[in-house]
């Protein structure tokens, strides 16, 4: 039984990882600077693993404790979902943004160099690297990050590409369309428009919502990383998108008729957020000619998964945060 070791362990996606690691009969170890989230938001709870065991640690401050449990555990690999994620808030304090998803992420990397035993680190970056771009772009697209978090981001993705060329250093890297799903944080913008409308509440849209975007569901991203960790090709980069793009406004239109409200009585325009950009979309013909994965979970499938959820969950819901808290 190999051993994952995962980094971000609350976060949407590497919660929902873990729980397909699960099911592949991985061994499973589990780390975050937070506290385990509410059920609703962590999918593997629903069973009783044995084989999963979760860490409060915090990367900016318990890096050595985290580097001696892996070098205690020696997992075959480790995935890192970790990173202060939020576009729009980097603005306000990006050195927050810097210190995690730079300074101390640099400094991890440079204890995993060390392990010999791990056959494979899968870093889980960002499309925000590219900045704004037409067409669907491959994976060596430039980087012209428009955002301090972009910015942070792309310093990662830079400093691992020379520990891969110079000390040989198993990487991978994937960068994902925009995810959805069953438990994803209430603040993005499809369970965030679910909840508003089942609560009477008007969501704002920022900039009227031209942009637009690829969504994927969780699950395929899930399938499509676990295939990158076991088969990828070390010093990689692989796009895990579909081919379908949506605006914002329209997605939140369908998902307005799909529960059957009226779009005007329920949406509020309002200006857009600094330095948001209009359009990334991921080629992701490398994913799919390699690793033969696929995406097998159409939009309005997903869509309708993620109303059940949210129609389901209400009462516990409604009592978590609707925004963003920022953790420095």
């Amino acid at each position: 039984m190999d051993t994952v070791f995962v980094i971000g362990s609350n976060s949407f996606s590497g919660a929902s990882f873990i729980d397909f690691s699960l099911n592949k009969g991985a061994r499973v170890i589990g780390i975050s600077r937070s506290p385990e989230a509410i059920p609703e938001f962590l999918p593997y709870k629903k069973y009783n693993y044995d084989h999963f065991t979760f860490h409060q640690l915090d990367l900016n401050k318990d890096l050595s404790t985290i580097t001696s449990i892996i070098n205690e555990i020696k997992p075959a690999y480790i995935v890192n979902f970790a990173a202060q994620s939020m576009v729009g808030e980097s603005w306000i304090k990006p050195s927050d943004w810097f210190t995690t998803n730079v300074v101390s992420t640099v400094k991890l990397h440079d204890e995993l160099r060390k392990c010999d035993f791990l056959k494979r680190y899968v870093h889980i970056s960002t499309p925000e690297v590219y900045g704004s771009c037409s067409g669907f772009v491959k994976e060596d697209f430039p980087f012209n990050p428009s955002t301090p978090y972009a910015v942070s981001r792309a310093a990662a993705d830079m400093s691992l590409k020379t520990f891969s060329e110079t000390y040989s250093f198993p990487v991978v890297t994937t960068r994902a369309a925009n995810v959805y799903g069953p438990g994803q944080q209430l603040y993005r913008i499809i369970p965030r428009t679910i909840l508003f409308i089942l609560l009477g509440r008007k969501l704002q849209l920022h900039g009227g919502g031209t942009s637009t975007r690829s969504f994927i569901h969780i699950s395929d991203v899930s399938d499509a990383t676990w295939r990158i960790m076991v088969e990828g090709k070390n010093g990689n980069t692989y796009h895990i998108s579909t081919n379908d793009v949506i605006s914002i406004r329209d997605l939140v239109s369908h998902i307005c008729a799909r529960l059957n409200v009226l779009f005007e009585d329920h949406v509020e325009i309002v200006g857009e957020r600094l330095g948001k950009d209009s359009a990334y979309h991921l080629e992701s013909s490398k994913v799919r000619a390699e690793l033969k994965w696929q995406n097998q979970i159409n939009f309005d499938k997903g869509l309708d998964e993620c109303i059940a959820w949210v129609t389901e969950n209400l009462e516990a819901l409604k009592d978590q945060p609707y925004d963003y808290v920022h953790k420095p």
